[in-house]
């Protein structure tokens, strides 16, 4: 299905959140979640489902000063 990642349109074959970061190579980064805009934490990326169309945005943690 076509989701849309940080504004970028992209194809994944993933149903759930948890599942998409995983084909996307996130599987065990540290990162911060959002689907249409509302955010999902950790805990809830197994059950959160994806539909063709959502927005997901997906944020690494920076470091520096």
């Amino acid at each position: 299905m076509k989701i849309m990642v940080n504004g970028a349109a992209t194809e994944v074959r993933a149903g759930t959140l948890a599942q998409a970061l995983d084909e996307l190579g996130y599987g065990e980064a540290k990162v911060a979640t959002a689907v249409n805009e509302s955010f999902v934490s950790t805990a809830a990326r197994g059950q959160t489902a994806l539909e063709p169309g959502d927005r997901v945005e997906i944020v690494a943690p920076r470091q520096g000063g």
